[in-house]
């Protein structure tokens, strides 16, 4: 009987333990700051985040407030928002766009073009529906049907932990800047820069926090909504929408 006792309070010990070390790792993530860069850290797998482009009437979101009082008559809060890949003047997504496990547009693998978009590598973000997200070069993205969300945009930031060789340090190229990077415990990094800033300035941004990949969204039109951080640009114009909901 004590021998069993013994390996009972052994295995609540254990037990214990796993459970404060997986605490740990998701609070173990400690971002540097920048005042010039909002951020926001999303869980794939705890938290409700999804790609947003059209409404039930067939029409685009465009902005943040619509899709917010959409939410809210279905009984959801929005709690995080930013846009989310380049766009047409339509606001068809440019490039690849998965909603629901449906292709709604295109993988596009134009290596000469002109625009970021086209600044090689490219890339797609996406979400599997186990929840895994990922980043990746839009030449090694293979499509399979365990892909729930995905957008393409470009360039990429980081690759495999190394800035974009077309970034310069010092750039005046300066802009309003949007992106998302996966952390190096699965989370995502989402961040806009407050100010307008260069790509090498932005991506290093990312890197910094530990990101081996990241991939850069959109530019002056850029914005987000993140109201626990007092942080709430409803308006816009724009394509896709990534948003977080509870």
């Amino acid at each position: 009987m004590i021998k069993k006792v013994a390996i009972y309070i052994t295995f609540i010990t254990l037990s214990s333990f796993v459970v404060l070390c997986s605490c740990k790792k998701e609070s173990e993530v400690i971002l540097t700051e920048n005042p010039n860069i909002l951020s926001y850290i999303v869980n794939p797998e705890t938290q409700e985040l999804k790609c947003y482009w059209k409404q039930e009437n067939d029409s685009n979101y465009s902005n943040f407030k619509q899709l917010k009082e959409t939410l809210q008559k279905n009984g959801k809060q929005l709690v995080f928002a930013t846009n989310g890949g380049m766009y047409k003047k339509n606001g068809a997504p440019q490039g690849l766009y998965i909603e629901d496990s449906k292709i709604l547009s295109e993988i596009d693998r134009t290596e000469k073009g002109y625009g970021n978009f086209y600044l090689q590598p490219n890339g797609v973000f996406y979400i599997t529906d186990t929840k895994d997200a990922k980043i990746v070069t839009t030449p090694s993205f293979t499509s399979n049907n365990t892909i729930k969300y995905a957008t393409q945009s470009g360039p990429m930031l980081v690759i495999d932990g190394v800035l974009h060789s077309k970034f310069n340090k010092g750039s005046k190229n300066l802009n309003i800047r949007n992106g998302v990077g996966v952390l190096p415990d699965g989370r995502l990094l989402f961040a806009m820069s407050k100010k307008k800033i260069n790509f090498y300035d932005f991506a290093t941004y990312f890197k910094d926090n530990g990101c081996k990949n990241a991939l850069y969204l959109d530019g002056f039109v850029s914005k987000t909504y993140l109201p626990s951080k007092a942080w709430e640009q409803l308006e816009g114009d724009f394509g896709v929408i990534i948003g977080v909901t509870e």
